[in-house]
């Protein structure tokens, strides 16, 4: 009988050492960042009740929670005789009550609500842990990926969303991306709505929109068409759409189209307060005005940024916004919040075609001793002991196998050094160094070893 060859789902991935590495780089990189600014950490369940999860994404979102059959008979809620008449859907509110977590942001505000009373507001948290999504995967796109998340909940001021894009800026120039931030207000698509004559269809607006860099804008159009938006409301979208000029001059035609809208008043009114906090200090990427930036999240009221890496196709690699009412379906009305999430995966992606990871460690060993047989082993093990006190990363060779497998295996994990101490050398009180990058050997005697280690090793951070 034949073995079927095993494998994951679609949509994950494994992750080698070098890979981990590489990934643990972003991640710290990021939560360095996410410190520096005064952030606290926090960490919520992998998965949340339905209950929590729904309603929250949109439609579009709600269909890509992937959803965890209740326990034991999951099949005793449904009656048998209208099963056939069921869709997937209603079949699923019977016999699942919880759901793996679709972001960060929602099991945050229902965090926020659970524990109002132990938290001093406002509340300045980031968050690093995966996601789920039963979306079809494709080049940059996941079902399982990470999110590392800030946001600031119990403040309504728009310097949040000024910081937030200073840790943007920060995060990228650390990891050497070159990057394009692009930023919109919902309360403006909200006035656009309203000017078109198409207030009812705001939903089907954004979605529409939120797709014009990927289709185009004739696809977007047809899309418009078919929900059912009328000839005349396309063509009073279009202005909109093809707006040009630097973000000064966007604001100010965008004041003028949108004077009959009160609530894009106050969008406009936000984002030049927001462009005009820019001006404080140098960014290495400059925050552009992209009215066409939609960000299909039901959740957004207010500013709405996505970042996109210049030098690389592939979607948005950090995306965010201003929340005023998440916290309100959970109980607790009157809380604003703003937050933005990096995508480490796609950012992962985009620094492996650059060759960004150039100069990263491969290995996080620094020093393998060598193996000379039970004779050697308390010489090496005492230099081990010295190696760790100095917290430099180190490791014996397990077996006293020949010279050549252990030098092989020390080359292959990229090791840079390893350390040769032979019974005669040993009888000296003498041991060899190696590094591997050159092939230069140097002999020491133990007593220099713990100086010689302290000055040319690299401890670990």
């Amino acid at each position: 009988m034949s073995v079927q060859k095993p494998s994951i789902p679609k949509g994950t991935r494994d992750f080698s050492a070098i890979e981990v590495i590489r990934r643990d780089f972003i991640f710290d990189t990021i939560k360095q960042v996410f410190r520096l600014f005064g952030y606290q950490p926090l960490e919520t369940p992998a998965m949340e009740n339905l209950s929590t999860l729904l309603g929250k994404y949109g439609e579009e979102g709600d269909k890509l929670l992937f959803r965890i059959l209740n326990s034991g008979d999951f099949m005793s809620a449904a009656d048998g005789r209208d099963l056939n008449s069921m869709n997937s859907s209603e079949l699923s509110t019977l016999i699942c009550e919880k759901g793996l977590r679709y972001d960060l942001t929602v099991p945050f505000a229902r965090y926020v609500v659970q524990h109002r009373n132990e938290i001093v507001f406002p509340f300045k948290r980031y968050q690093i842990q995966p996601v789920w999504r039963a979306d079809r995967p494709q080049k940059g796109r996941y079902r399982e990926f990470f999110q590392c998340d800030a946001d600031v909940i119990g403040s309504d001021s728009l310097l949040n969303e000024y910081e937030l894009v200073r840790i943007i800026d920060e995060v990228f120039k650390r990891l050497r991306i070159n990057a394009v931030i692009k930023i919109n207000n919902r309360k403006i698509l909200t006035g656009i709505a309203e000017v078109i004559g198409e207030h009812e269809r705001f939903q089907d607006l954004t979605t529409a929109i939120d797709k014009l860099e990927k289709t185009g804008i004739e696809d977007v159009m047809k899309d418009l068409s078919d929900r059912g938006f009328s000839a005349s409301s396309i063509d009073r979208l279009k202005p909109f759409i093809n707006l040009s000029g630097n973000n000064s001059e966007k604001l100010a035609k965008l004041s003028e189209m949108l004077e009959a809208s009160s609530e894009g008043q106050k969008g406009i009114g936000e984002l030049k307060e927001l462009f005009a906090l820019f001006g404080f200090g140098p960014l290495s990427s400059e925050p552009e005005l992209d009215i066409t930036l939609a960000r299909g999240l039901n959740y957004y009221t207010g500013a709405i940024i996505e970042v996109k890496a210049k030098d690389v196709v592939i979607g948005s690699i950090c995306g965010g916004g201003r929340y005023d009412n998440l916290t309100g379906v959970f109980g607790l009305d009157g809380v604003s919040g703003v937050g933005i999430s990096f995508g480490a995966d796609r950012i992962y992606d985009v620094m492996s075609q650059l060759n960004l990871f150039e100069d990263i460690e491969a290995s996080i060993t620094q020093v393998l001793v060598l193996n000379f047989g039970p004779a050697s082993t308390r010489f090496c093990q005492q230099l081990l002991d010295v190696l760790r006190s100095l917290s430099i990363v180190s490791e014996l060779y397990p077996d006293p196998v020949k010279l050549k497998k252990q030098l092989a295996y020390a080359d292959a994990r990229k090791i840079p050094y390893v350390i040769m101490a032979g019974e005669d050398e040993i009888k000296q009180n003498l041991l060899t160094v190696k590094t591997m990058s050159t092939g230069e050997q140097r002999k020491i005697t133990a007593e220099e070893f713990a100086s010689f280690a302290e000055s040319h090793f690299r401890r670990m951070t």
